[in-house]
């Protein structure tokens, strides 16, 4: 009867509902479909409970999309509880809260259905940039979600993690392009060195000629740096150092420029040491040049030299002439460092102070020959104003006892004249060390007397915190 009406009423709803009730096998059940139809869904839902069918009140809330209730029925038990509606309903409020911008609900939601292509979203979204570089572990390999981490990862310069998805979805190229453009070259480098990728190198040494080309020297020695290409930094600064000491600026400024490249030259040395791969190691060590293994034989070279040079000056203007004088001949042996002209000049300046005219006549023997002929004449006119009055000769005698042998030599010089021993400067006096106990820096390895070091908190040649 009922069929008919909805017919004549041309209700295919209805004609559809009239269907479904034939095929019900119960009054109960017939009684919740016509209250789901009409709209009475707490009473339909009140139904099926009563009838302990739980998985059909959970059915019709799946149709109506109440997720939230759908989930309140399966934690309350009974039939229709799966893993696979969990997943879906926890999903779907997910997306609810979503669909609302409520990105930080949406994620608790995301975690229990697992959905890791939404947590990505929300994570982003809500700049917690932690947790999303740590769904790069959970992602399993070559998956293209890890692209997208990595792309979400490189807008906000996450170098590091987004070069790692990259390499776990085996795009390493885009890896090390990724990282390049980030200017993070130490990863670039380490990548290409893992997967055997030899443009890296090219691409980093084009880069730096590049800026070269614009004069950013700095922006250079940074790239190489931060590529673990230390020697070639070392070499820049370097550079910038002795051209600094041609112009003969500020002494201090070309010292820390040349602490700086031996600094570069240590990190060098370390690098190699902790290399992991010994046969890497004696590679890289076999294929350096003469040009560099000179380099690194000599890194601290040039920073004694500046650093005796002030010592001196300081030691001078704070009335130590024969201290002073005894540091200024440590100069003696950096003639390749600083201009033999600066060398001389100095020696003779505290040698006159100190009234040892002797040394002072060897100096000037030396500017004498000055490659500047108004030099060299002026040099002439000073030495005969001095030596008319003065004969040149020292005097102080001061000797110091070799530890290797029973000779002597002058408190100036560092060499035994009997065994050739050669001493080492005490890096805060000057003074040859010949007592076997004694200060070393841990970086620079330059030694002091132990008596000496205890009012310095940072080693004077290096400036390394003295622990």
């Amino acid at each position: 009867m009922s069929e008919r009406a909805y017919v004549r009423c041309q209700d295919y709803q209805g004609i559809q509902l009239v269907k479904r009730l034939h095929k019900l096998d119960s009054e109960n059940k017939q009684s919740a479909e016509i209250a789901a139809y009409q709209g009475k869904y707490e009473a339909a839902e009140r139904l099926y409970l009563d009838m302990d069918r739980r998985d059909l009140a959970v059915n019709l809330r799946v149709k109506l999309g109440d997720w939230f209730r759908v989930v309140q029925l399966l934690k309350s038990g009974g039939a229709g509880g799966n893993d696979t509606l969990y997943q879906k309903a926890w999903n779907a409020i997910g997306d609810y809260y979503s669909d609302r911008l409520k990105w930080a609900s949406a994620v608790s939601y995301y975690q229990q259905s697992q959905n890791l292509e939404k947590l990505v979203e929300c994570y982003y979204l809500l700049e917690d940039y932690d947790k999303l570089a740590a769904l790069i572990e959970q992602v399993p390999d070559n998956n293209l979600l890890l692209e997208n981490i990595a792309s979400k990862c490189s807008s906000v310069g996450m170098c590091y993690e987004a070069s790692k998805a990259l390499v776990k979805c085996n795009m390493v190229k885009e890896a090390v392009d990724c990282c390049v453009s980030l200017n993070q070259w130490d990863r670039a480098v380490e990548i290409a060195h893992e997967n055997n990728i030899s443009t890296v190198d090219d691409l980093l040494a084009k880069y730096a000629a590049h800026l070269l080309e614009k004069g950013k020297i700095l922006d250079a020695i940074e790239l190489y740096r931060k590529a673990n290409h230390f020697i070639d930094a070392a070499k820049l600064v370097f550079k910038l150092a002795h051209d600094s000491s041609e112009i003969q600026s500020h002494a201090l400024r070309t010292k820390k420029l040349y602490v700086l490249g031996a600094l570069l030259i240590e990190q060098y040395n370390g690098y190699m040491q902790n290399d992991k791969s010994s046969l890497d190691t004696l590679m890289h060590a076999n294929s350096a040049s003469i040009e560099d293994s000179r380099l690194i034989d000599n890194a601290w070279r040039g920073a004694e030299a500046y650093h005796f040079l002030l010592l001196a000056q300081r030691q001078l203007y704070e009335g130590f002439t024969d201290a002073a004088l005894r540091t200024a001949h440590a100069l003696v042996d950096y003639e390749d460092v600083i201009s033999p002209e600066t060398i001389y000049a100095i020696i003779a300046l505290t040698a006159t102070i100190a009234r040892s005219f002797g040394t002072c006549s060897n100096a000037f023997i030396k500017l004498e020959n000055s490659e500047r002929e108004e030099s060299r004449e002026q040099y002439e006119q000073l030495a005969v104003e001095i030596f008319t009055r003065y004969p040149p000769r020292d005097s102080r005698a001061a000797k110091v006892e070799c530890s290797n042998c029973e000779g002597s030599m002058t408190d100036y010089g560092s060499t035994c004249s009997i065994c050739d021993t050669k001493y080492q400067r005490c890096i805060v006096t000057g003074a040859p060390l010949t007592s076997s106990h004694f200060w070393q820096c841990e970086t620079c390895k330059h030694r002091a007397q132990e008596t000496d070091i205890v009012s310095f908190s940072t080693c004077p040649l290096c400036h390394t915190l003295i622990a």
